[in-house]
């Protein structure tokens, strides 16, 4: 079966006896292979702050702290940026102790090695996982229909559901990741999910990958000013 992860972007809370607590969160649909029912995420801010933050964004570049609860009492993992440039941002994902639990490698479609934004996930003792945004047909369908824009935002205000907003106007986004002929990791977009479909896929870097997938979408969770 495989393991749904959902990324929720709620706001900061906060209570008259504690400080403030996260909202950002990926859930789990299923605990297999250990994984918890949710993970909350919140950003690593440089010592500029989050002006810092949103500048270093600009080229790629993320740091995300991973929480098992949404009072920072337990870290459980943290995304840190190797290397941002030319359109190419490869990214470690680090355990609570900080052992290497694998790798994401983001090249932005016509900066890396091809037309569609290619992700590449790592994971010690595993083949190298490799998806494009997109399919093909779908790109060129949609780039076709361009000069139709108009026609295009009269669909959206139908084709919009819940979890699917932008509808028929929004560029495509679909992942399947290949490894060997197999398909470990899946994001639909319809819903916006990530779905692990390996079993032996570390649930830290499903969590990593789905933050980091969310933050390079319209409205990111990562983006905010404050």
């Amino acid at each position: 079966m495989s393991n749904v992860l959902t990324m929720y972007r709620g706001p900061k809370r906060s209570d008259d006896y504690a400080q403030a607590k996260l909202g950002p969160m990926v859930s789990f649909a299923n605990g297999s292979g250990g994984a918890p029912s949710a993970v909350y995420v919140e950003r690593a801010l440089p010592p500029g702050g989050v002006p810092a933050y949103r500048a270093a964004r600009g080229s790629g570049a993320r740091s995300i702290l991973m929480w098992a609860d949404d009072g920072r009492r337990e870290r459980v993992g943290t995304v840190v940026t190797q290397s941002a440039t030319g359109g190419v941002a490869r990214f470690q994902v680090l355990g609570a102790h900080g052992e290497l639990v694998g790798t994401v490698v983001r090249e932005k479609a016509l900066r890396g090695r091809g037309l569609r934004t290619r992700w590449t996930v790592a994971q010690p003792g595993r083949p190298d996982s490799v998806g494009f945004k997109g399919r093909i047909v779908w790109w060129w369908l949609w780039w076709l229909a361009l000069p139709l824009m108009v026609l295009v935002l009269v669909m959206t205000v139908f084709d919009s559901v819940p979890g699917n907003e932008g509808g028929f106007a929004r560029a495509p986004r679909r992942i399947r990741w290949r490894a060997h002929g197999q398909v470990p990791l899946e994001f639909r977009s319809r819903g916006d999910k990530l779905h692990v479909h390996a079993p032996d896929v570390d649930w830290r870097l499903g969590a990593a990958l789905a933050a980091l997938l969310h933050s390079f979408h319209a409205g990111a969770w990562d983006s905010a000013k404050k």
